[in-house]
Parts: C-alpha cells; structure tokens; sequence
C-alpha cells in the first residue's frame, strides 16, 4: 500500500449526522406536549465524533463517510473542517443527510430518534483509498462497503477497530475481520443474552474484544488473558457521544502505541468525561481535559 508523505493517525469510516439535541425534565409520555429547557444543534455520528475526538486530543484525523448537499450537511462539514479534520475522503451527494433527535433527562439518560430518508451506505468504489495510510482505523459499520474495500488493502499490521454500539447487518459483516471489537453492552446482550458470555463468544472471533459498560466501566479479552477497568467517577450530564469519545480514544492510543491497559485507561476518561457536558459533540475532550483526569485517576 502506498505511504502518504504524512500519514493520518487515525481514519474514521462510519455515520455523519446531525444532532438536534433537547434537554428535558422527563421523558414525555404518549401524547404529551413539552417544553425543552435547552436545546443544542450540531454535527454527530459515532465514526464523524470519533474523527473529532482524536483532532481534540492532538492527533491527525481524517473522516470518510456522506453528507447530503443540505443545510445540515453544509453545517456538519465547516464544523468538521473548523476542528482540523481531513475532509477528502467525504462524499457529498443529493441523498440527505441522516438527522438524529435525541431528548435528554437532568440525570444524563437519553432517548435517541434517528431519521435518514433513503439515504444508502456508499457503494465500494464511491472513495478511492490508494494513497490512504493511516496509522490506526476505525470503522462504526455503517458503511459497510467502503470498509471492506480498505480492509482489503490495509497492510495487516495496521490496527483495525470495530465500534460495534448494536447488532446489525454493517457490525455483523465487520466484527470478525477486525484486530479489535470494541463493543457496548446493548451489542453484547443482542449478541448473546449475557455479556460474560459475549466476551468468549467474540474472543473467538477477534483477537481483542472489549465490552464497555457505561457506568460499571468495561471488561475485555485478549487471547485467553481477560481483566476489568472500572469507569472514572463524573457527575453525568448527557451520556450521549459518550461511546463515539471512547472509540476515538481508543483509536489514537493505539496509533501512539500506548500499553494496552494505558489504552483502556485513556479510553475510559474520554469516555466519562463526554458524559459531563450536555450534546456529544460539546462533551467530547480535549486534550488538557483528558490529561487532567487521567492524572487523578487512580
């Protein structure tokens, strides 16, 4: 495979949206009229906030993926580039771009309604890849065409990351050509009910597989070694974008060759500390914020 002169640490392939974001006392019931106590827009999506969270913490990011020739593409794409992402590998069309509507409780839980028309994954030659030489990629499933056609191409020592947040047909297709499943608890108990169970079932198909748990923090397998990190304690604002700041995270701590427990630890606090600011893509660190908490963090 070709090298790029200056190689991105990270490529994040996946789902751009946009978020409209309302904070609300509770969730209403059938029927029920509202009033938001606040309200957020911004761009969103777990591979397009992943991209964001590795440019946060100090690192050369690049994004591939759709936005719609939109106002809400045109909003999500000066937001991408005002960030520092490298925005080549975008491809924009007339399909429109997807939009997520997520409501959110004074204690951080969320309700989450995603729209995006007949908007397709990309086919597998919509982006050309040769000159494409990242250090570390991470795929979110939802573009499952392009992904196969970089994996096919990708030198095998290059770290591979599967953000797997549910079971379906893209995580399905990707999760055993990965180096590393980094999935959550809702995709580990669609998977296998349990998620002690989960972990040995994916253990056999990747070569290291993570469960992240939310508060409870994460459990993992590498081969036959497997261990627990509980999560940093935060007051939690908005969980949203909480996962899209782990994957980041975890992405570029394997371009910068961290230990792997270092790894899970500068993971996690990217993680935790998305939750402490309302909107995923407000909440998601910087890398004086991480340093800080990560240094507290015993």
């Amino acid at each position: 495979m070709p090298k790029n002169q200056d190689p991105y640490d990270v490529l994040c392939i996946g789902h751009a949206s946009y978020d409209l974001v309302f904070s609300v006392p509770y969730h209403p019931s059938q029927d029920e009229k509202m009033v938001a106590d606040n309200f957020l827009g911004c761009g969103g999506g777990p591979a397009a906030n992943a991209a964001v969270t590795a440019a946060r913490l100090g690192f050369k990011a690049a994004f591939a993926g759709y936005l719609g020739n939109d106002a809400w593409g045109d909003s999500h794409y000066t937001e991408l580039q005002n960030q520092g992402i490298e925005l080549k590998l975008i491809v924009r069309g007339n399909w429109p771009t997807p939009l997520s509507t997520i409501l959110v409780k004074p204690d951080g839980k969320r309700a989450l309604i995603n729209y995006k028309g007949n908007t397709q994954a990309l086919a597998a030659d919509a982006m050309d890849f040769a000159d494409i030489s990242p250090k570390t990629v991470l795929f979110d499933g939802h573009e499952p065409h392009i992904s196969l056609a970089l994996l096919a191409q990708l030198d095998a020592k290059t770290p591979t990351i599967l953000d797997a947040g549910s079971l379906h047909p893209g995580t399905q297709l990707l999760m055993d050509k990965v180096s590393h499943l980094v999935c959550s608890e809702k995709f580990a108990l669609q998977y296998a009910g349990d998620v002690q169970k989960a972990l040995a079932e994916l253990a056999a198909l990747a070569p290291n597989v993570v469960i992240t748990l939310g508060e409870y923090g994460l459990i993992w397998q590498r081969g036959n070694e497997t261990g627990q990190l509980p999560a940093p304690s935060v007051i939690a604002i908005d969980t949203t974008g909480a996962g899209d700041a782990f994957h980041g995270a975890f992405a570029v701590a394997m371009a910068a060759n961290m230990d792997w427990l270092e790894v899970l630890r500068y993971a996690s606090v990217a993680g935790a500390l998305c939750c402490t600011k309302n909107g995923a893509r407000p909440g998601l660190p910087y890398k004086h914020e991480l340093n800080t908490l990560l240094a507290s963090w015993q």
